[in-house]
């Protein structure tokens, strides 16, 4: 039974490392895209993606470190991506993000 256990924390640690890599792949890749976007759209989407990352990033680390107290920072994560992603969207479509109507 030792063994078993053994050998599936060896694979959960392999997955860990191999998920590693790719999400820093994926941000590496965002990166140039948010500095060579050809569009503002574009740069808008890679953001995002990057605020995606970024939580499966502490996710992963909440696996790695065993430890529960990085759920919180995941969701916090998320709720500032959204804000952001709507503050990028508003700025593409009006040119503002605060609207000051003094009438």
């Amino acid at each position: 039974m030792m063994e078993f256990l053994e050998l599936t924390e060896n694979l959960i640690e392999i997955a860990l490392y191999i998920c590693f890599i790719g999400i820093s792949a994926s941000l590496i890749l965002l990166l140039y895209r948010i500095i060579a976007g050809p569009t503002n759209a574009d740069r808008a989407v890679a953001l995002d993606a990057i605020g995606i990352n970024l939580m499966g990033v502490a996710g992963l680390l909440a696996i790695f470190l065993i430890t529960p107290n990085l759920n919180d920072v995941v969701l916090l994560i998320g709720i500032l991506a959204f804000l952001g992603t709507l503050a990028i969207a508003k700025y593409l479509e009006k040119g503002v993000i605060i609207d000051r109507d003094l009438e």
